[in-house]
């Protein structure tokens, strides 16, 4: 059975470029931090002192002190859709909407304590959000990333037709935020019945019931070879 062919690696970051998304991140965490424990009364100088960058090299990174969390909400959300993104080939993939699921569960289960403590601090900006239109607004345009991104994820897993798609896209990217939000505004564990992962799962299931094209098994290259 033939396969499409898989892309040339991408070329690796520069020592530079490596160096500038590690500060990014780390004023990332830093500010999110802040905005959990104090919402929208940090300022991007405390930010800054924090991190322990200038005031300068803050702005030279962010434009404003909600932008400065933008960084830790989209590792999180693009290392789901990369797992997305290389599932085990061949007709003996699962189905669409099982990767989708299996994806989302792994993206919310912490599997470390880096991971529980990013879980942490999403909880912590989701709830200062409410008195901080533009930290939500950070919040929404990730999120509108993330679905843009998993359009081309998904049309390879499925190859259905472009509104087919762009729905499962948006219903997956909604599962996903709703979990999270859901989760955050209540007190319950990272695990357990009511953890993100569980509602996730949920979520997936009940917004993506209407597309049967995300239940044929294998991929879209798989079966047009």
């Amino acid at each position: 059975m033939c396969t499409a062919p898989r892309p040339a690696p991408a070329a690796r970051p520069s020592l530079t470029e490596r160096r500038k998304a590690a500060t990014q991140l780390e004023i990332a965490r830093t500010a999110a931090a802040l905005f959990a424990e104090r919402g929208a009364a940090v300022t991007a100088d405390e930010i800054a002192r924090t991190a322990g960058v200038a005031l300068r090299t803050f702005y030279r990174y962010f434009r404003t002190k909600e932008d400065a969390v933008a960084p830790l909400l989209t590792v999180g959300v693009r290392e789901w859709i990369d797992d997305l993104a290389t599932p085990a080939g061949g007709p003996d993939a699962p189905p669409a909407r099982e990767a989708l699921e299996q994806a989302a569960r792994r993206a919310l289960t912490p599997t470390d304590a880096p991971a529980t403590e990013a879980l942490h601090w999403t909880r912590g900006l989701l709830r200062a959000m409410p008195g901080d239109p533009a930290l939500r607004a950070v919040w929404h345009r990730v999120h509108h990333d993330s679905e843009e991104a998993l359009v081309p994820v998904l049309a390879r897993l499925t190859g259905a037709d472009p509104l087919t798609v762009r729905l499962a896209a948006a219903a997956a990217n909604t599962a996903m935020r709703v979990a999270v939000e859901e989760w955050a505004a209540s007190e319950e564990p990272e695990d357990g019945p009511r953890g993100p992962a569980e509602l996730v799962t949920r979520a997936m299931r009940a917004l993506t019931a209407g597309l049967p094209e995300l239940t044929v098994s294998g991929s879209a290259a798989d079966r047009q070879n």
